[in-house]
């Protein structure tokens, strides 16, 4: 760290962190939040171990080419005196679901606030979400949150500021619910906001903090180190808003990302004892669901259930992350390639058996029979575009949702507040508030069942696809590097194309797009299809000169394209930097796990020279040694 960097960091007992933090976030870092961060700053040694777990399983598997399997029956579950056999069998204490979480028939999500907006401005997120008429809002630090700058710190303001209805957050929400209304008169023939003031109080108030797979960007312990975005986020968010949501009779509710292992999430349970302790909270006062989004930790879903004991309420079926795990955690077999990513829904092979997994778990009663909540995930349309492209659209998207609701899902996730009433429909017609407990047969973990979870079946993989691949992932990271770490995207060559929607897209699609261009090139995938413009026939292998081909012309498109899709400023600043990212992540021979590995490096940098130094210092880091770099590199003097 450079001597200017230093100067301008200040510490308490425990932490180190730039001064002008408290300077600029007085209410968000007051005395009670900051001394709890400080009560549970010792637990990063066990997280930071556990995160060199992650990384020999990883290398080991890679080396050994081996597949995930499940744990022995008899087998003790890490961080816990439970074993396998008993958290299989249902042999734990979960709790009770509370009132406002029972029924969930559509959650929302994003963040609280917006890049460089004021807060007259950026709170408005805040405002369309509770009035949406959503069940739950979860509001994200993680995926669809920018980090550049103080972002995160911003979001967590936003927060307190709404939930302790602050006088400026209600004038905002006055204006907000009035423009939501005209949208709904001229898209629903209806309002949908008939007192905005009791519309505020209905949704419930979930926040998703960071994995622990990454480090905040402002706490460092004194010693220098790292300090987990999990222990800074969760700490924050509690402490900040415990006291407002409990005195209006709301559950503290997280949804926790990224969990790979029932070692994991015993480490979470830890860290909820140990936050609830500190800040005087009856024990299991916080609830949370798990995103269950990584291929191993479904071979781990009734002992992560467990180990969570009496904090879990319920599994999320994150679609986008999951296949990333997939394609992650078989980076070593040269048979495995995945096809397009449009072809990858929730009833494609491994994706239909995941699901599958999920119902038969949440539906297992444990010791007082209780069962858990099973929310659907991700619907990524907006209703924008031409009649035609929007009815399209929402077509597809009521299909996703009955098949869900079908499936056994209590409710779903939309990524944008005009969804809600399209959706929630689906499940208004059941007139039941949620499914625990619907008869589905056991958990069996034979051979066949482990198989299962890396089926694929055959379907397209087409140049078409991978211009797809690259165009999003391209535009994605763009606008990460700019603060939209949740952005409505589409592939270049349908920009002006009002009959193509716009998709919400945020970190986790980013993520599946570099995995699967990855596999094509180092794989050989196989294209399914000729395609006319390339000249490229069924049969041939999609080649590091093909991918290279493509991303150029790809990267061209993105060059020329309007404001309206591309910052006119970004293509001097941020996308070059991230077209270098795109090529030397998919050129890499060592697989790198995560995307976000390199666009956090590069946050706030907008000098091509540094960004391609800071990729090339990261690149080689993880392919010598295996370690990644988890912080933002600041230019060494």
């Amino acid at each position: 760290m450079s001597e200017s960097t230093t100067n301008r960091l200040s510490t308490t007992n425990r932490l180190l962190y730039p001064s002008e933090l408290l300077e600029n976030y007085p209410d968000v870092l007051d005395t009670d939040a900051l001394n709890a961060l400080e009560g549970l700053i010792s637990l990063n040694k066990e997280r930071n171990s556990l995160m060199e777990k992650r990384n020999r399983r990883r290398k080991q598997r890679f080396e050994n080419q081996e597949r995930i399997t499940f744990l022995d029956n008899d087998a003790i579950i890490a961080g816990t005196d439970i074993t396998v056999a008993d958290a299989r069998a249902g042999n734990f204490c979960g709790p009770t679901i509370p009132p406002d979480l029972k029924r969930q028939w559509i959650q929302g999500t994003g963040p609280g606030t917006k890049p460089g907006a004021p807060l007259k401005n950026s709170i408005r997120n805040v405002a369309y979400a509770l009035l949406s008429g959503a069940d739950g809002w979860m509001f994200d630090g993680e995926d669809a949150l920018g980090q550049v700058k103080t972002m995160s710190l911003d979001n967590l303001r936003n927060l307190k500021l709404a939930f302790h209805n602050d006088p400026l957050f209600l004038t905002v929400a006055e204006t907000v619910s009035h423009e939501m209304n005209r949208w709904a008169e001229s898209f629903l023939g209806r309002t949908i906001i008939d007192d905005w003031q009791e519309q505020l109080k209905f949704t419930t108030k979930i926040f998703r903090p960071r994995g622990l797979h990454l480090d905040d960007r402002h706490f460092r312990g004194v010693n220098g180190q790292g300090l987990s975005a999990s222990i800074v986020d969760t700490t924050l968010y509690i402490s900040n808003n415990q006291s407002a949501l409990q005195k209006n009779g709301s559950s503290l509710v997280l949804y926790l990302p990224k969990i790979q292992t029932a070692e994991e999430a015993a480490f979470w349970k830890k860290l909820l004892d140990a936050l609830e302790s500190v800040l005087g909270l009856k024990p299991n006062s916080i609830l949370v669901y798990v995103l269950l989004e990584q291929v191993e930790a479904t071979f781990q879903i009734m002992e992560i259930r467990a180990a969570l004991g009496g904090h879990f309420v319920g599994f999320n079926t994150g679609r986008w992350d999951y296949i990333n795990s997939v394609a992650d955690a078989m980076a070593w077999d040269s048979d495995f390639i995945n096809p397009n990513i449009e072809a990858i829904g929730m009833t494609y092979g491994y994706m239909r058996n995941y699901e599958d997994r999920v119902r038969r778990c949440v539906n297992t009663p444990d010791k007082n029979g209780n069962c858990a909540l099973f929310q659907g995930g991700m619907e990524p349309n907006i209703p924008v575009g031409s009649q035609e492209g929007v009815e399209a659209g929402m077509k597809n998207a009521l299909a996703g949702a009955e098949r869900e609701q079908k499936a056994g899902a209590s409710g779903k996730w939309v990524a944008h507040w005009k969804m809600v009433h399209i959706i929630r429909p689906v499940w208004e017609k059941t007139g039941e508030n949620n499914q625990l407990g619907r008869s589905f047969p056991e958990l069996e973990y034979a051979q066949k069942d482990a198989d299962d979870l890396f089926l694929l079946e055959d379907a397209p993989r087409t140049i078409r696809g991978a211009r797809n691949l690259l165009s999003v992932a391209l535009q994605y990271g763009n606008a990460f590097s700019q603060g939209f770490q949740a952005a409505a995207l589409k592939p270049g060559d349908f920009f002006g194309n009002d009959d193509i929607l716009y998709l919400m897209e945020d970190m986790a699609t980013g993520e599946i797009r570099m995995s699967i261009l990855w596999e094509w090139v180092h794989k050989g995938g196989v294209l399914t299809e000729d395609d006319s413009e390339t000249e490229l026939k069924k049969g041939q292998e999609f080649s590091k000169e093909i991918f290279e081909r493509l991303l150029e012309e790809e990267y061209e498109k993105l060059l020329k394209a309007d404001s309206r899709d591309v910052h006119e400023e970004s293509k001097t600043t941020s996308l070059p930097i991230i077209h270098e990212m795109v090529k030397d992540y998919t050129n890499e021979k060592v697989k790198i796990p995560w995307y976000i590995d390199l666009l956090n490096i590069n946050l706030n940098n907008d000098d091509l020279n540094e960004g391609k130094r800071r990729i090339a210092v990261y690149s080689k880091s993880f392919r010598e040694t295996g370690q990644r770099i988890t912080e933002n590199l600041v230019p060494y003097s």
